[in-house]
């Protein structure tokens, strides 16, 4: 995959404002559970690198590797809580679809408002990131270590 524009690199208010978001999340919704919430959307929507950079945040707030080789198949999995469950769901309602009202209705169970406003924002924005990422062809490390080679 050639790599397109390097869009980080440029002086944007638009990728500022997304820097910003995420620095709010930090402080807003519980990290861990926004790094799955973050792979869970990455691996929907095919992105490479943002499952690498998300994988490795995951790991270093205590994710086991069970749980990550299983979030793509959560909902066949007995070790996910019920909050990370309408979580995940959420997620991928906001991502695939018109989030159906079951599934607001899951998540407004397992959440404060605040908490869903939060999530949905998280969901938002690694969906705004995936797209340029994929967009610009920002590339996987292996991919950047094998045009080296």
């Amino acid at each position: 995959m050639t790599k397109r524009l390097n869009f980080l690199a440029r002086k944007n208010g638009g990728i500022e404002g997304l820097v910003a978001i995420e620095s709010w999340l930090a402080n807003s919704f519980d990290p861990k559970l926004l790094e799955l919430v973050k792979l869970r959307v990455s691996q929907i929507n095919g992105c490479a690198h943002c499952l690498h950079m998300h994988r490795q945040e995951a790991i270093k707030l205590g994710e086991t590797d069970d749980r990550l080789l299983l979030l793509d198949a959560w909902r066949e999995s007995a070790l996910y809580t019920e909050r990370e469950r309408a979580a995940l769901a959420w997620a991928e309602a906001l991502t695939r679809t018109h989030a159906p009202d079951a599934v607001y209705e899951e998540a407004r169970k397992a959440f404060s408002e605040d908490e869903l406003v939060a999530l949905s924002i998280g969901v938002a924005t690694i969906n705004a990131w995936n797209r340029l990422a994929i967009g610009f062809r920002l590339q996987h490390p292996a991919d950047r270590i094998r045009a080296v080679a």
